[in-house]
């Protein structure tokens, strides 16, 4: 089962959960974490794993090749992401822009684009205990957060079989990253706050995920007096609400020092088997 651990901002909680309820549902099963924030992968700041392979992760992109082309403008017509510009007397390409489809260069005449391989990010594997640990982390000055992700999630789906649960901690948003970070999974938590500003952004991320057509439960972090403004608005969009985090000055300081909370606190790890048996019981129902 893929879950994905997702929110419509940062700053709620996502990481903490991911990385709680990851270390907790490997106590039991097999179960692999993938952090898929690439371009702050902040989980083993938590977990801190022992790193037993990397991998460089490359992209394509088309280098102009001046001699073979004859300006006929077919690179520009046929690029999607106006990652191509052509001029009076030359070809721009804007690497930043180009998404790696091909179409430029299959679609080329002459053969004057071919694709050129660059390094993106890298891919880590590990282990915490009996945790698998994966995180895919982006190079410093690469636009493109979602080619690395795609990349990531056939690294995943190559070793998918042997465990029971795939985590992913997801880009926070709901733009291209977070998209393609859910977009292969089964269900998807999503992680707010009972603020004005977490009841907004929920909204924008419970839409994207019915978009996509995935289950969804949501988690209140920090939660308090204010649980309304969201318990009330997922009552209206009949949202189930899955789990309830306390806003709890210890809670702050075991993260703080990068502690797994639930291993201290009994309310916020009674939390974590709610949430456990809820996915236990969606899970049934996938195989069902």
């Amino acid at each position: 089962m893929k879950i994905a651990i997702a929110s419509g901002k940062g700053g709620t909680g996502k990481t903490t959960l991911a990385v709680n309820l990851a270390a907790f549902l490997a106590e039991r099963y097999p179960v692999v974490l993938c952090d898929l924030d690439v371009e702050e992968p902040d989980t083993a700041l938590f977990l801190k794993p022992k790193i037993t392979e990397t991998e460089t992760a490359y992209r394509y992109t088309p280098q102009w090749n001046e001699v073979n082309c004859t300006l006929c403008g077919e690179c520009q017509k046929n690029c999607n992401f106006n990652a191509i510009i052509q001029l009076s007397d030359q070809i721009m390409v804007f690497d930043g822009l180009c998404h790696s489809c091909y179409a430029c260069s299959e679609l080329c005449p002459t053969n004057a684009l071919p694709m050129v391989q660059s390094p993106m990010g890298v891919i880590s594997q590990g282990n915490y205990h009996t945790l698998k640990f994966m995180e895919a982390r982006l190079n410093v000055g690469i636009e493109q957060a979602v080619p690395l992700i795609n990349k990531a999630h056939k690294s995943i789906d190559a070793i998918a079989a042997n465990y029971r649960f795939l985590l992913f901690d997801c880009p926070p948003g709901t733009a291209c990253p977070m998209i393609h970070a859910i977009s292969e999974t089964d269900y998807v938590i999503l992680v707010t706050e009972p603020t004005p500003f977490g009841l907004h952004d929920l909204k924008l991320a419970v839409e994207t995920v019915q978009q996509l057509g995935k289950k969804t439960g949501i988690v209140i972090n920090r939660a308090d007096a204010s649980n309304a403004i969201i318990t009330d608005y997922c009552a209206s969009a009949q949202v189930q609400i899955i789990g309830t985090i306390a806003n709890e000055r210890e809670i702050a300081e075991q993260y703080a020092t990068g502690a797994l909370i639930y291993k201290n606190n009994a309310a916020f790890e009674a939390q974590l088997e709610r949430i456990t048996a809820h996915l236990m019981e969606n899970e049934k129902g996938e195989k069902g």
